[in-house]
């Protein structure tokens, strides 16, 4: 590998470029954000008086769409294992509405 990339030249702009393509694509801090967005907003409908099922039943959607997207960009096993208890909360909640529509 030494050998081959002593004959390389890199170009210190393109080297820069990949590399913030690849910590834009690893990081999942707007999906927290959202994720937290969403949460607090599922919290504040279950807490109305009105119906909301329609709406805690987006929300609890929407939370697991942010979920996969996180479990996607990480490698970390740790997270992976959050993320499927994530989904499995979720899926409890998703449930548990269904019975009181």
């Amino acid at each position: 590998i030494k050998q081959l990339l002593e004959s390389e030249t890199v170009d210190e702009g393109r080297l820069e470029t990949e590399l913030a393509i690849l910590a834009d694509r690893l990081d999942v801090t707007e999906e927290c954000v959202r994720f937290r967005s969403h949460n607090k907003f599922f919290l504040e409908a279950f807490g109305a008086s009105e119906s909301a099922g329609r709406k805690l039943n987006f929300l609890i959607q929407e939370m697991n769409r942010e979920a996969n997207t996180i479990g996607s960009k990480s490698s970390d096993t740790a997270i992976a294992h959050m993320v499927v208890h994530m989904k499995e909360e979720l899926e409890k909640i998703r449930e548990q509405l269904q019975n009181i529509e």
